[in-house]
């Protein structure tokens, strides 16, 4: 456009409403030219102070908006006009002055608009006055409005960093104009603002754009809720355009998760909710966001919280990170649960960090549950993200792990968690139901048994808590019930099972279910049967107890029912389903001998459920019960009809022991014409109804039969061996079928004994005294008749303790399900007899022997030697009997679960036991002879020492197994007690040990006593006694080995002080104590090793290492037969002190593999700047690695006195085994010492630098020579073609290589660290002598020969390969710094063949140009410091 010529200096100036005019005029009339006056340099003054006169105007907006576009359209027709263009810059300082005193609102926005698009023409200074003028109002910003002249800035800062017109000074007056803002003060509205800006400002160093960030999450606490999601929308568009994604999601996360909670929760909560879409919304966008969000929680598992696992859970619903999302969650949680049950029982993690474990597991799952329950706050879109989480973690319990946790320190476990989480969204949200059924029904039809466990208890867990809710879902049950005989047995019972409680709910589920039955006994597969009879005790159980507990109605259920639910639970309860389901069982009758066991067991719980059924029970088994217990002509026992031959073995057909068992228990249960409670409704019996009259006289019948066919079979027993019991065969048969059908007839007669002993006893105090004499007798024979029938079987009195109960044993760890009804797993066996009646067993066995003791005593003539002896041999065959009894009873009360009916009726208080079995131990405790005044012989003396040795070994297990079952549980304290006021002797007097007065737990006050009072001295005396006698001997170790497990176990329970007291005593006791016992020795020390508190147990470790170099080390002359400091440590004990001391290395190296991976994780958080909580890393790190340090320090002392030591074959393989681990271990310790490429490098702590030394000089050194010998042995063994020793060697040989291997790979590292630190830490280092895995040893060469020529050839093939090895020793001697060169050269590429592990490095040692030499064949040189290595250090 044209300009007009200078104007004259009369020309009249133009006022405020000219200008106003004039641009609209010039807006309609392009083609003017501008006034002169506008040109003039002198029109300036006057033009800007209109502006300022307008600023003053009561309403200024409008008016100083109007001006000023109006001026600056009239400058934009010719902008780069010099005067124009100063009128420019002197216009927008002047705005930038006013604009604090004018509103801030949409007519300031559209002035400062129009100013950005002028800007590009004012000159740089005039530019960098603007940007001084704008960032003097940071202070003044208060809301996002007062910050509009901000938007300028990045037109300015582009302009100033023009890229091809830039100069160095305008860059860093951007970046001191950068700096100056972040320096300052921030409010909430320049925090917004500055959100919205940064984008524009992607020039900016890593290191700003973090200061940036920030400041900004610093200032975020201040903002409204209601800009929350505005903010933290325009965070993830500045994220996706690459803008530190890292840092602004882990700052959105770490906001969301922990600094707004002092916010108004339920207004957070929907604040949350968009933000969570604002989220989900941008991953879909940008992917590298979601991939942002699984690598911040993958990289740092402490970035937990509610709101980044609701993140994750927003984030699976793309389908691109579905699987990772949640894998990361879930590996967040087991990392989570596996590091406090490591820490909760690791003793040399300080107190600090296994609370600091606890907290994080407690705070994982705190923050899983949060997440999930406010899901139903808007949140429906992660629905399924959640319910495809729970049932992952479902999936992921372990066998025997579902409640390791217990509950006791407040975590849940996996299990646990997993359930509440589908429960919360299964009671709250409807959409859900239907998809957790389906998926609860199609894991439990596909998953192994083991998997899908967990899932069924799910489906007890809602069946319990949501009963009427599930009715609705009743169609999808039986859809899962017609599976029933397809699945595998223990599954199709924990199915019913779990349906079992809604069946009272719904007549036609349980009809159908008895349908689903019925079919299932005509199944020709066994396993099949067996879980259908399981299911219809079960039913019958079920049924029994909801009338007991009047639980058909509503008030049971705490949900709701729809109409059509009421009408379903209002039905009239159903008839008796023992007698409509008295077909079936008739039917299981004549089933194989596991289902007829199943049976006779239910109608026991049944008669405790319902005590008034007992006699119709009775009158169900009465035809089956003749069968073998004729009454009309004499009397037989009908074992023969008991078992018969089936794929060409004796198999039991009838478990008539197990039937003895259910008819004794019912008649104990009912006593004979004992009024019964009446029933609700009339028995039906076998289709005819009995009046009450006739009813109660059947009854007496039935009870008579029963009791007198008892009292034959106990008389018919008495005094007959097995030909007469059984009889005589007329079959013909094999020689080892014959033994067969002895054992199987022998198998069930020791049952009906075992019942027969169980009624006995019970019955025997409603005996009159008279006849409780004749009755004890009657015991002691039935169990002579027990011990001669196990010898017909051939057991062994001696071994597998276990076998000697017909019923197996199982650990506790796996009776885990638990939660619903127990319907018995196959493996889990009644025991005939109950805990009373063992206890009354113990009394007469005492009776017995007090009896005998005082008859010996007295002096009778009338007692012969012979009539002694042989009573006090069967008073120990009853001690035996009964011990035995008791190991299987406590055991096999591990297998049946709680909710069992037998439970209490067979084991009850099984603490009565502890201190019976606590006596029987003081009185067979060896020392002076039982019966004293009369001379025994030599003979009878061992017999009397052969039994009382098996009767303590049994007696001192059961005490064992008694404080296993409750050394966990409640009923420790009153055990103990118990067991304390037990007298040692007759005259003892019962003294608090020192210390324990003051203790206030009752439970370690307890502990205390019993092993200072009872454990402590038991085992310094049998440890005193060195008695010459084998047998003898054998008792003592046992004994020892079984009282110092007790102690470990019990002993967990104490705190450290205390432990510490008991590890000194047993170290003082391993110091002092002669003996040639490996076993006594070995678990002395272990002992002694377990409650030593850490570091302490590694220096008895040191201390006892060296001392075992003394007897067996490698130079034969110098070792001793005794060592001096430990007269426990002798050749007869070295081995298995060996042994035990590198079991305890091995565990070192496990727990160091866990410390070096926790610290791996903190230096990665730290390094990338990631962890949420700075001080509390720093703290817990740095008390890590002075721990690991210390550990790794101590194991190095070990095995350094193991290089000295002269062992043998698999002692030496498995310590080259730990030295491979040991060296791994360490490689990745000096690895993580390692700075990355962009973070700072530290130096190494002087801990660190110690290790390193004390490894090299005391461990790396003396190994090479170690591994010389151990192959010169290895040879001279092959040259003496010793038989054996060449697996051995191949073995050993194996470990050789990866040894070196890992020694090589540790220093590679070393040496790196070296050089980035500037110190050499390999000053103390030995180059390796083993290539190609050979140790060369320094020999003559032979002269001559085939030998020789051999050893030349091999000589020049090793000299030949790489200039580099042959030539080192040559050329170090005049360049020391080559020879360290070359040495870095030769270690660092040792990781080309390293495992899998080592190609997460490749990227760290790309470039570094090292190519892995072949062979070596010259000496091994030490790195000697150097003033060449002073400087490259």
């Amino acid at each position: 456009m044209p300009v007009a010529s200078e104007e004259p200096s009369h020309q009249k100036p133009l006022t405020d409403n000219d200008i106003i005019r004039l641009a609209q005029y010039h807006h309609c009339q392009t083609s003017l030219s501008l006034p002169p006056y506008l040109l003039s340099p002198t029109s300036h003054s006057p033009l800007l102070s209109y502006l300022k006169s307008r600023s003053s105007l009561p309403s200024p907006s409008k008016p100083v908006s109007e001006y000023a576009i109006a001026l600056l359209s009239l400058i934009s027709l010719s902008p780069t006009t010099p005067s124009l263009s100063s009128l420019l810059a002197s216009l927008l300082l002047a705005y930038a002055q006013i604009f604090p005193k004018i509103p801030s609102d949409s007519d300031s926005l559209k002035t400062i608009q129009l100013f950005g698009t002028l800007i590009r023409y004012l000159r740089d200074e005039e530019i960098k006055s603007v940007v001084d003028s704008i960032l003097s109002g940071v202070s003044r910003v208060v809301a996002v409005d007062d910050a509009q002249l901000f938007d300028l800035l990045p037109v300015c800062f582009d302009l100033l960093r023009n890229p091809i017109e830039a100069k160095a000074s305008e860059i860093d007056y951007v970046n001191s104009a950068v700096d100056r803002v972040l320096s300052c003060e921030w409010e909430k509205g320049f925090v917004t603002k500055i959100v919205s800006l940064a984008k524009e400002f992607q020039f900016l160093d890593k290191g700003r754009k973090s200061e940036l960030l920030e400041k900004v999450f610093c200032g975020v606490k201040c903002i409204d809720l209601q800009d929350l999601p505005s903010l933290v929308y325009q965070l993830l568009v500045l994220a996706s355009k690459g803008f530190c994604k890292r840092e602004v999601i882990g700052g959105v996360v770490c906001f969301f998760g922990s600094k707004a909670e002092s916010r108004v929760a339920s207004v957070l909560r929907q604040i949350e909710g968009t933000v969570l879409l604002h989220v989900n919304f941008a991953v879909k966008q940008d992917p590298s966001l979601g991939q942002e969000v699984v690598a911040l929680v993958k990289s740092d598992l402490r970035a937990f919280n509610h709101f980044t696992v609701a993140v994750l859970f927003s984030v699976a619903r793309v389908r691109k990170f579905g699987e990772n999302s949640l894998g990361v969650l879930r590996t967040g949680l087991l990392s989570a649960y596996n590091d406090y049950r490591f820490s909760k029982d690791c003793k040399w993690l300080p107190d600090e960090l296994k609370e600091e474990r606890l907290l994080h597991a407690k705070l994982v799952e705190k923050s899983l549950l949060r997440a999930v329950s406010e899901c139903k706050y808007g949140r429906e879109h992660v629905f399924p993200s959640v319910i495809q989480f729970g049932f992952m973690l479902l999936e992921s319990v372990e066998e025997g792990r579902s409640n390791e946790f217990g509950g006791s320190s407040g975590v849940l476990g996996i299990e646990k968690l997993s359930i509440q989480i589908l429960g919360t969204l299964f009671e709250v949200h409807d959409m859900t139901r239907n998809e957790i059924i389906e998926q609860c029904k199609f894991r439990i039809l596909s998953l192994k048994c083991a998997k899908s466990k967990p899932i069924l208890r799910l489906l007890g867990y809602l069946v319990q808590r949501y009963s009427l809710i599930m009715l609705e879902y009743v169609h999808h049950l039986k859809e899962l019930l017609d599976y029933f005989t397809f699945m595998e047995g223990n599954i199709s019972c924990f199915l019913v099972s779990a349906v079992i409680p809604l069946i009272k709910f719904s007549r036609d589920l349980q009809d159908y279910t008895i349908l689903v039955i019925r079919k299932a006994m005509f199944r020709r597969e066994d396993t099949v049967r067996i879980s259908a009879t399981k299911v219809i005790i079960e039913l019958i159980l079920a049924e029994k107890q909801a009338k007991k507990d009047s639980s058909f109605t509503l008030q049971d259920s705490s949900s709701q029912a729809s109409s059509s639910q009421q009408t379903e639970v209002s039905c009239t309860a159903r008839g008796n389903l023992f007698t409509e389901l008295n077909g079936l069982l008739q039917r299981c009758l004549y089933q194989q001998a596991k289902v007829k066991e199943v049976v006779y067991d239910g109608l026991v719980k049944l008669v405790l459920i319902d005590p008034s059924s007992g006699a119709h029970v009775l009158d169900f088994l009465m035809p089956h019960f003749l069968r073998f217990f004729r009454q009309d002509t004499d009397f037989q026992v009908g074992i023969t009809s008991c078992i018969k031959v089936e794929g060409g073995k004796f198999i039991t057909e009838e478990p008539l022991d197990r039937l003895l068992f259910c008819i004794s228990w019912i008649l104990l249960l009912q006593p004979h014409n004992s009024p019964d409670r009446p029933s609700d409704i009339a028995w039906p019996c076998f289709g005819f109804s009995l009046t009450q009259e006739n009813e109660q006289a059947g009854r007496n019948v039935s009870h008579e039969v029963y009791s007198s066919t008892l009292l034959k079979v106990r008389n018919f027993l008495l005094g007959k061996k097995l030909g007469d019991i059984v009889g005589l065969s007329q079959d013909t048969v094999s020689a080892s079928l014959e033994e067969d059908k002895r054992k199987s007839y022998c198998l069930i007669i020791l049952g009906i004994v075992q019942v027969l002993l169980n009624y006995i006893v019970t019955d025997l105090e409603k005996q009159p005294e008279g006849k409780k004499g004749e009755i004890e007798k009657d015991i002691v024979d039935l169990v002579d008749l027990y011990e001669s029938l196990e010898k017909e079987v051939g057991k062994s009195k001696q071994g597998n303790i276990g076998k000697r109960v017909r019923f197996s044993s199982r650990n506790k760890s796996d009776d885990t399900d638990v939660g619903f009804a127990s319907i018995n797993e196959e493996r889990e066996q009644v025991p005939f007899l109950a805990t009373s009646s063992i206890c009354q067993l113990f009394l007469i066995a005492f009776k017995l022997h007090s009896c005998k003791s005082a008859g010996n005593l007295s002096g009778l003539e009338d007692h012969s030697q012979s009539s002694s002896a042989k009573t006090e041999k069967s008073i120990y065959r009853v001690f035996s009997f009964i011990l035995h009894v008791c190991v299987g009873h406590l055991r096999s009360s591990l297998c049946m679960k709680e909710e069992n009916p037998l439970k209490p009726l067979v084991y009850g208080d099984m603490i009565v036991l502890g201190p019976t079995l606590l006596k029987v131990v003081y009185l067979l405790k060896p020392g002076p002879p039982l019966v004293t005044g009369q001379a025994n012989k030599e003979n009878k003396g061992r017999k009397d020492a052969e039994g009382r040795k098996q009767c303590l070994h049994l007696a001192l297990l059961s005490l064992k197994e008694l404080l296993s079952i409750y050394s966990s549980g409640s009923g420790l304290t009153g055990l103990l007690e118990d067991l304390l006021a037990v007298p040692a002797s007759e005259d003892s007097i019962s003294e608090e040990c020192s210390g324990a007065s003051n203790i206030e737990d009752p439970l370690v006050k307890s502990i205390e006593n019993f092993m200072g009072k009872v454990m402590k001295p038991i085992i310094t005396d049998l440890i005193a006694q060195n008695s010459n006698d084998v047998e003898e001997t054998n008792t003592i170790t046992c004994a020892v080995q079984i009282l110092c497990d007790i102690m470990l176990m019990i002993g967990n329970a104490l705190p450290d002080k205390s432990k510490q007291r008991h590890g000194s005593w047993a170290h003082e006791i391993f110091r002092s104590c002669e003996t040639s016992n490996t076993t006594v020795a070995k678990s002395i020390l272990k002992l002694a090793i377990s409650f030593t508190t850490s570091p302490g147990d590694l220096c008895i470790a040191v201390e006892v290492a060296k001392e075992l170099q003394n007897v067996i080390g490698l130079d034969k002359a110098d070792t001793s037969q005794v060592s001096e400091s430990y007269t426990i440590i002798n050749q007869s004990t070295s081995a298995s002190i060996t042994s035990c001391i590198l079991q305890l290395v091995d565990s070192a190296i496990g727990d160091m593999d866990w410390g070096t991976k926790k610290l791996k994780n903190m230096y990665v958080a730290s390094q990338k700047n990631i962890h949420l909580n700075h001080d509390d890393e720093s703290t817990s790190g740095l008390a890590l690695e002075e721990a690991l340090y210390a550990m790794a320090e101590s194991t190095v002392k070990i095995l350094s006195s193991f290089v000295l030591m002269n062992l043998k074959d698999s002692q030496a393989a498995q310590f080259l085994r730990l030295a491979v681990k040991f060296y791994k271990q360490l490689a990745q310790i000096v690895k993580q010492r390692i700075a990355p490429k962009g973070c700072k490098q530290s130096l190494p702590s002087l801990k660190f630098q110690k290790l390193v030394e004390l490894t090299c000089k005391s461990l790396t050194v003396p190994l090479y020579p170690f591994l010389a010998e151990l192959q010169k042995e290895q040879q001279e063994s092959v040259s003496s073609n010793a038989k054996g020793i060449i697996n051995k060697i191949k073995q050993e040989n194996k470990c050789i290589p990866d040894l070196i291997f890992q020694i090589e790979d540790y220093e590679r590292y070393l040496i790196q660290l070296s050089k980035v630190t500037k110190l050499n830490l390999l000053r103390h280092a030995k180059r390796s002598t083993a290539r190609d895995f050979k140790i060369i040893e320094d020999a003559e060469v032979p002269a001559g020969g085939e030998d020789g020529g051999n050893q030349e050839e091999a000589e020049t093939q090793n000299n030949n390969v790489g200039g580099n090895e042959d030539g080192m020793g040559d050329e170090s001697e005049n360049d020391p710094e080559q020879a360290s060169r070359d040495l870095e050269s030769d270690k660092a590429t040792a990781a080309e063949e390293s495992d899998d592990e080592e190609k997460e490095e490749g990227e760290e040692e790309e470039g570094s140009g090292f190519s892995r030499p072949k062979k070596i064949a010259k000496k091994s040189l030490v790195v000697e410091d150097s003033d060449e290595d002073s400087v490259t250090f």
